[in-house]
């Protein structure tokens, strides 16, 4: 049975007043309340609003980073109201007694008592503590200079992007943006060049799409960046929009298009307990749901599963006590047998089965258990035994490999990043693409973007650190290349700044690696100011070379960009991921020092001139900076960072909790006494008072990983002092600006601060005068 503690609040409330127009009055307001659970609190919102003679509402669950969404129908009578949620199967009844209100909440056949009491109407965080537009315009107007490219020139979105074949190769279709910045998905005829809209993206953005099939797409959308995606299908024409995943306050996410099976997907939902996913076949047509698997231990949950290319789940990998992880292979009677028990630092996932063999139970898997690096092998999953190591590089983890289904499951290339995005060819076949592409695009990086079922026409990206990117076709049939696409015309390449990879060692003598972006006045030999720029993540994500629009906006405003793939990055091997481990804040931050430190030394900076910018765990890193080294930084830009790490691990969304023990062990566990200490000596906010830079602060409301409390912390105590912090919420947003209008004036009123306080005539003092 599913219990009220499997359900997160999100979805639309539709009141239906009858009479008593003067009570109806009395009822408009916000009435908030806190549902208790098994122990567990929940607070709720309910807005209620009178147009035309009829009551409208909506529903908030601020703990889940739900805002504003309208629910189905609400009968008042005889002083009575009742809201029904049909679709999460809710229902709450009150009795409105002037400012409270006396109710019970229903849900999965359960009644809990909820009392609300009538409160102002509120949004997330501190409102009182957010910048005016007209203070954030004022720092925007600092940025000033004879530039040759403008904000919008580098974070403007393409007129045209995302570029992909239908399976049959009929078919291109592409995002397309309007002149409200809006990006719909079109498709057009190849043939005759007929295009259509087939998807319109209106309020919400569309976060990433697909083909299905030669006549139907998919699309995942959320609302307001909270995260709940669903995932929606629609004919070419726009016609026949189907929301594949109906159910408020879950997320689903997409797992598998089925390519033998044109009619259906597997996607995984959170629906019966919004701490753990379940895999559904949907059919893409008409909506038909099938539960596949259940999932149904939320404390020893199932983290990922396989199926393969019929939609058949052949394994799946359980948590074991929160750190542990056993993978479960089918046992041909119908069940699932534990095949390998894993610590979850290991790595063994499986890539592809291998159908170029009789064989059932092989397939290629990517494993660290023989090898300090990941590396590619060919496995028996009944006999649980290696058949042969694949590939592996003695540096960097494997990543990729492709395999060929038109040529019987050939294997064609692996994939792995060094200093950058290295492809290793193996098939003939390959080699020979390979060699075109390379010689055709010399200095560049590419990849396979898509290619029709039957290989013939391949889609082509290519980048380089000055070019956004380009898309090209191949025809392998006819041998022809052909221009498609440039994503970002009005930016020159002979214009941009070279983006350099770097080696140096840590002051405790590890080697690390990491990019510098270099203005031309840096390769004249003048001295520059600097940007640090650490990763989010921390565990696992790695910088990388290429194209990077903020670091080509820094460089033509005269700053270079200095990222470092600190302790704890991903891409170099478990040792080196393991030794960031419990070093958040501390011996992480001491390589991003070092890394300066390198920069500073080859001449290439202005060691008085360092910003440090980050977002999520850079922007955790950028006030740790501020309190660790004080005097290191000239200002710091915190874009949705953790200011306190106990207040952060407490606010995380439900579908993070299983996985709460591994996230203590990669930072900190408050349990543990002398990590508690820690805790507090690399927690921002316990540390204001070594602050005495400038600093500027941006979050999204809704955002669900980090808590706008996590930047109001940080604002407020340092406002306490004096300290004049601007500080940019977007009530539309959540972890990160997704919009473009936001991301723009995110990057304006950056530079501008920037000008202040890194500039010819900077203010040092970070004090309101």
């Amino acid at each position: 049975m599913k219990t009220l503690s499997n359900f997160k609040i999100i979805g639309s409330i539709l009141f239906l007043c009858m009479g008593m127009t003067t009570f109806a009055q009395d009822i408009a307001g916000s009435w908030q309340g806190t549902l208790t659970v098994q122990g567990n609190e929940m607070p709720l919102i309910f807005d209620i609003n009178q147009e035309a003679g009829t009551l409208k509402a909506t529903m908030d669950s601020p703990s889940q980073g739900a805002t504003g969404i309208p629910m189905d129908e609400t009968l008042f009578a005889d002083n009575q109201l009742t809201i029904v949620f049909k679709q999460a199967g809710i229902k709450y009844v009150g009795t409105p007694e002037g400012a409270m209100m006396k109710g019970t909440f229903y849900q999965g056949g359960m009644e809990f008592p909820l009392n609300l009491e009538k409160k102002e109407k509120t949004v997330p965080g501190n409102p009182s503590l957010v910048s005016s537009d007209e203070e954030l315009k004022a720092l925007a107007a600092l940025d000033k200079g004879d530039y040759r490219y403008t904000v919008e020139d580098y974070f403007a979105r393409p007129k045209a992007s995302t570029f992909r074949f239908s399976p049959d190769g009929t078919y291109m279709s592409y995002r397309e943006k309007d002149e409200n910045g809006k990006r719909h998905v079109m498709v057009k005829n190849i043939s005759t060049g007929d295009v259509k809209k087939a998807i319109e993206e209106k309020e919400e953005l569309v976060r990433g799409y697909a083909w299905l099939n030669n006549e139907r797409l998919a699309y995942i959308m959320d609302k307001g960046g909270d995260e709940n995606y669903h995932v929606y299908a629609v004919d070419l024409d726009g016609s026949d929009l189907k929301d594949l995943t109906p159910f408020e306050g879950i997320q689903a996410q997409f797992t598998e298009l089925l390519k033998e099976d044109k009619d259906h997907i597997i996607v995984s939902m959170n629906k019966n307990n919004p701490q753990v996913f379940e895999p559904y076949k949907v059919n893409v047509v008409t909506g038909e749901l099938e539960q596949l698997f259940n999932n149904d231990d939320p404390a020893n949950p199932i983290a990922g599963y396989d199926f393969d290319k019929d939609g058949n789940l052949k394994a799946y990998t359980k948590m074991r006590d929160g750190v542990e992880q056993d993978l479960y292979y089918e046992d041909g009677n119908g069940g699932y047998k534990i095949v390998k028990s894993l610590n979850w630092k290991d790595s063994f996932g499986i890539l592809d089965f291998n159908y170029a063999t009789e064989n059932p139970d092989d397939a290629y898997v990517i494993s660290n258990l023989d090898n300090d690096k990941a590396e590619v092998v060919l496995y028996d999953l009944k006999e649980g035994k290696i058949l042969k190591k694949v590939f592996s590089n003695d540096q960097y983890d494997v990543q990729d490999m492709h395999i060929s289904k038109k040529r019987g499951y050939e294997l064609d290339y692996f994939m792995y990043e060094g200093e950058k995005t290295e492809i290793v060819p193996i098939s003939e076949s390959y080699k020979k693409l390979h060699k075109k592409i390379t010689d055709k695009f010399p200095n560049k990086q590419y990849t396979i973007a898509d290619a029709t079922d039957d290989e013939n026409n391949i889609l082509i990206f290519i980048q380089s650190d000055k070019l956004y990117g380009e898309y090209h076709s191949y025809n392998v049939k006819d041998d022809e290349f052909k221009f498609l696409y440039n994503l970002m015309p009005q930016l020159k390449e002979e214009d941009m700044s070279e983006m350099r990879p770097i080696t140096f060692k840590s002051r405790d003598g590890i080697t690390l690696h990491g990019y510098i972006t270099l203005p031309k006045a840096a390769l004249s030999g003048q001295k520059v100011p600097v940007i640090v720029n650490p990763h989010g993540g921390p565990q696992g994500i790695r910088d990388s070379w290429g194209f990077n629009p903020e670091a080509q906006l820094f460089a033509s405003r005269g700053y270079a960009t200095l990222q470092v793939n600190f302790r704890i990055s991903g891409g170099y091997g478990k040792k080196f991921l393991e030794s960031g481990f419990k070093q958040i804040g501390r011996k992480a931050m001491d390589d991003v020092e070092d890394g300066l430190a390198y920069v500073v030394d080859q001449g290439w900076v202005d060691a008085d001139k360092a910003a440090i910018y980050g977002g999520s765990h850079g922007g955790y890193a950028v006030l740790r900076g501020l309190t660790k080294t004080p005097d290191l930084y000239a200002c710091g830009v915190d874009y949705v960072g953790v200011s306190n790490i106990f207040t952060f691990m407490k606010t995380i969304p439900p579908y993070w909790k299983p996985y709460l023990k591994i996230i203590k062990e990669i930072w900190y566990d408050e349990d543990i006494a002398e990590e508690k200490k820690i805790m507090e000596e690399v927690s921002p906010v316990y540390q204001i008072d070594k602050i005495k830079k400038p600093l500027f602060v941006v979050q999204g409301a809704n955002d669900p990983r980090v808590n706008i409390d996590e930047s109001d912390q940080i604002v407020s105590a340092l406002r306490a002092k004096g300290f004049d912090v601007p500080y940019m919420v977007k009530y539309d947003e959540g972890h990160g600006f997704g919009k473009e209008e936001n991301r723009i004036e995110l990057y304006k009123t950056m530079m501008g601060f920037y000008a202040k306080h890194l500039g010819d005539k900077e203010i040092p003092t970070p004090l309101k005068d």
